[in-house]
């Protein structure tokens, strides 16, 4: 989906911000608040911000002031990698 949003010039400038970092930090935005609200996981914010690496994103929410939400299904999906690694 595109979204396209108007803000006056004005304003743009005055935020310091170029087309596309003003398009980027808005997406930043609404999906730390997506986040913050769990209406999507890291994998998620990962893939909409094609971040690389699950570190990245990690620190993207650190940055952004969003806590992770670290469920039981996290947890468990991070035990069944670490026994991966330990099989090889």
């Amino acid at each position: 989906m595109q979204v396209t949003v108007e803000i006056p010039d004005v304003i743009a400038q005055q935020l310091n911000q170029t087309e596309g970092d003003l398009a980027r930090r808005l997406l930043e935005v609404i999906v730390a608040d997506a986040y913050r609200d769990r209406k999507i996981n890291t994998a998620e914010v990962r893939q909409i911000l094609q971040l690389p690496t699950r570190l990245a994103t990690h620190a993207f929410l650190k940055r952004m002031g969003v806590h992770l939400n670290y469920d039981e299904a996290e947890l468990k999906q991070d035990l069944q990698t670490l026994k991966e690694f330990r099989v090889q």
